[in-house]
């Protein structure tokens, strides 16, 4: 643990991930809804089919087209020799769950469908990663490879397509099939068995790693053609440009909607991973005031201990978006503005 911000880190999003975990339990229990329980493990999977070819590339024979990216430092528990922390393993359904729920209780999915809502999902999910992700390299709680082409262009101390495909991309497309085997059918009044949800979660990881794969492929495609860095950032740039021109629009007209009290049905709810993503913006904006010091007297992007800093207006941006997200949810609604809590979507067929 090589300062103290480490431990503060891993315990927030563990107990993050802990929280989603035993909420999506108490959805299946109580309103035999498997949604976010297919959305905690099919980010579980995403991760597994994901992480080890990045931390041994040897192993799976692609060293040549990757090699090493990225290393994180050493957190109370890791995994893999010490080059998988156990919080990474817990980040992954811990914020898609975040993001996943911030859009299902604004009733994006039932209004505008599956991949609309997935989008939103993206963008949100974007939001509340971002402001990790440019804290992390200044306070060494990882350490990127900045001359690997795959990391090119880099965005301060973050490469882009980290800002785009990990923060934006992956959790579209884990939303998107989430959503589409599971969650509109819970939502038309399906029930499943317990041999449905397992299968659905094992291809739903591996669906949402394909896609990861599909979705950034107009950067890799404009990499391979023109071998420009700056037309590739360009690309990545552009593809998060439509995520955003998509989901504003969608997430603020919904917003206005329930506020108006206009939207018919019962609307999903997730009050203590919502109480949760509070906590984690409030954690980690105290985790930036102190490394403001030392970013302030950054020169040329490095500490005075050569510590890389990330773009510190990008993650306030970042922190204005995802708390509007929960004021949304919070004041979406007459029920919610007179204090009443909207019934959860599944709660009449659980009887």
């Amino acid at each position: 643990l090589e300062n103290a911000t480490l431990p503060v880190l891993e315990l927030t999003v563990i107990l993050g991930a802990v929280l989603a975990l035993v909420h999506a339990i108490v959805r299946l229990r109580r309103h035999r809804d498997p949604t976010n329980l297919v959305l905690w493990f099919g980010a579980i999977a995403y991760l597994l089919i994901i992480e080890p070819p990045l931390y041994f590339p040897g192993a799976f024979g692609i060293e040549e087209h990757i090699d090493t990216m990225f290393a994180h430092n050493v957190f109370s528990v890791d995994f893999l020799w010490g080059r998988l922390p156990l919080y990474i393993v817990a980040i992954y359904p811990m914020m898609a769950t975040v993001a996943f729920d911030v859009v299902r209780s604004l009733g994006v999915f039932r209004r505008y469908g599956t991949l609309v809502g997935a989008v939103c999902v993206g963008f949100v999910h974007h939001a509340f990663y971002e402001i990790f992700d440019h804290l992390g390299p200044q306070l060494r709680w990882w350490e990127w490879s900045i001359d690997h082409p795959m990391n090119q262009p880099m965005f301060d101390a973050v490469p882009l397509p980290s800002v785009v495909v990990f923060a934006a991309l992956w959790p579209m497309s884990l939303a998107f099939f989430v959503q589409l085997f599971v969650g509109r059918h819970v939502d038309a009044g399906r029930r499943f068995s317990g041999p449905q949800v397992l299968w659905r979660t094992v291809v739903v990881g591996l669906l949402a790693s394909l896609g990861t794969a599909i979705l950034p492929l107009p950067a890799t495609v404009t990499q391979a053609v023109t071998g420009s860095v700056t037309a590739t950032g360009v690309a990545y740039a552009l593809e998060l440009i439509v995520i955003t021109a998509v989901a504003v629009p969608v997430l603020v007209l919904q917003w206005r909607r329930l506020r108006a009290g206009t939207e018919p049905g019962p609307r999903y709810t997730s009050p203590v991973m919502m109480g949760y993503a509070a906590g984690y913006l409030a954690v980690l904006s105290v985790l930036w005031l102190t490394a403001l010091p030392a970013y302030v007297g950054a020169v040329d992007g490095r500490t005075a201990a050569g510590d890389p800093v990330g773009s510190l207006g990008y993650a306030v941006g970042c922190l204005v978006i995802a708390g509007l997200c929960l004021v949304a949810v919070r004041t979406s609604g007459p029920g919610a503005a007179a204090g009443r809590r909207p019934e959860p979507v599944g709660a009449a067929a659980a009887g």
